[in-house]
């Protein structure tokens, strides 16, 4: 008789979203249901809540596929290639492999999340096939780890899903809290001094680490990851470098509220007409776009079972009777911290910045209006907890771990070390300037 050891199998994220929106459904019928109403016909109501709200979120899907698209493309760019050829071409040891890799995902990830992932993992890959060409050992997944650090600051970037949406003038709760500006969000100074905090603790932790002694070099990862298009003619930077101008025009458009036009579609629109100014012809930026769409499988699939969600949140009151008991069980003081550390708990099960604000945002908001707390606060706070635990879900790491070549396993066990440390940043920075 054979017998085969079972395993543990943690559910895909579209499984995590079915399961979320099944668990929404049950929780609306037990904890929403009046006496007068039978449990059947009040099933169906609840189903119908979920059916409503299904494609609620469809500007927003688009959003998040384009920025994650966009970004991806950009990040194939052969001028974005070359100049990672001539950056990894600076590392003489370990120690620089890991730092320059680090910074620069992290840089790169604070302007854009999908540009930041996808050149991490080249960068890295880059880095090792430059170690083995010149003999230099490194220790080659702790490298591809500092390649994923853009997700742990995207959030409190300039592609920050939450952030941005509540940005622009008709979003999905603009009627709770009215349309906030980036001044107030993305560049507040305490956003600033956060983030400045984090990457030079992070820059620390990475020279720690990259300190111990090295007894392997990179195996051989590929062929340039890069080379995915070619074609010739220079349409593609023509008409990019007239969206560039359209979207460089609106600083001098707006007065004294000179950030309040940077939302979503504008920071999609400027990834647009770089990425196309950067692969130069028409056809070498449609087929980057092409190589870049399989990344976003993931957000078109799941983004309407949050919608939905949100439908049963928003339609039976369960929104409100969840608020109703934060405000409860919190206070002013540390609902802030709590907002962090449930948004953290959050993002292990629902991996999309944009799809746990369609989930989460709601009830955070309602506290916080019953508490008399600021906006925008709350919104930083969730993004925090949102970008922290990326370090440990393995959903964004996908396309790092077949760019680069390691394993989970081999990722995580530095990952965890990042999770620590922005922890305690992100943790003290919420409960102090908060």
């Amino acid at each position: 008789m054979n017998n085969r050891a079972k395993t543990f199998s943690f559910p895909t994220p579209f499984g995590l979203a079915l399961l979320l929106s099944v668990t929404c459904i049950v929780g609306a019928i037990v904890m929403t249901k009046s006496d007068k109403i039978s449990t059947y016909y009040y099933m169906w109501e609840i189903l119908g809540f979920w059916r409503k709200g299904f494609w609620g979120l469809l500007e927003f899907t688009l959003q998040m596929v384009l920025i994650l698209v966009f970004g991806h493309a950009l990040a194939i760019s052969k001028p974005v290639s070359s100049l990672l050829g001539k950056v990894s071409s600076l590392v003489k040891s370990n120690v620089h492999a890991v730092l320059l890799t680090g910074a620069v995902t992290m840089i790169a990830g604070y302007f854009n999340w999908g540009f930041g992932l996808i050149l991490g993992a080249v960068l890295a890959k880059r880095i090792g096939n430059h170690a083995v060409q010149q003999g230099i050992p490194i220790n080659y997944p702790l490298v591809a780890a500092s390649g994923y650090l853009g997700m742990m600051v995207w959030h409190g970037g300039f592609s920050g899903s939450a952030p941005l949406k509540v940005a622009e003038p008709n979003h999905f709760l603009v009627s709770e809290i009215g349309s906030i500006p980036v001044s107030e969000t993305i560049l507040s100074k305490e956003n600033i001094l956060i983030n400045s905090f984090l990457f030079f603790a992070i820059l620390i932790t990475l020279w720690l680490l990259s300190r111990k002694k090295v007894g392997f070099t990179p195996v051989e990862v590929g062929e340039d990851f890069l080379e995915v298009v070619e074609g010739k003619g220079y349409l593609g930077s023509i008409v990019g470098g007239f969206i560039c101008l359209l979207g460089f025009g609106s600083f001098f458009e707006n007065g004294d509220n000179a950030f309040g036009f940077i939302d979503l579609n504008y920071v999609n629109f400027l990834l647009l007409g770089f990425g196309m100014v950067t692969h130069k012809s028409l056809t070498n930026y449609t087929k980057a776009i092409q190589n870049a769409l399989k990344g976003a499988t993931g957000i078109i699939l799941q983004f309407p079972f949050y919608g939905g969600i949100l439908g049963v949140l928003k339609y039976s009151g369960l929104l409100l009777l969840i608020s109703s008991y934060f405000v409860k069980l919190s206070s002013p003081d540390i609902f802030p911290f709590m907002t962090f550390m449930s948004a953290a708990i959050v993002n292990v099960f629902v991996p999309s910045g944009g799809g746990q604000w369609a989930v989460q945002g709601p009830v955070i908001v309602e506290a916080a209006i019953k508490m008399g707390l600021p906006a925008h606060e709350m919104v930083m706070a969730m993004a925090y907890g949102d970008q922290l635990t990326n370090m440990l879900q393995p959903f964004w790491a996908l396309p790092l771990l077949a760019i680069t070549g390691i394993a989970p396993k081999d990722l995580l066990k530095y990952t965890i070390y990042f999770f620590l440390v922005g922890g305690v940043v992100f943790g003290l920075g919420v409960f102090l300037a908060f």
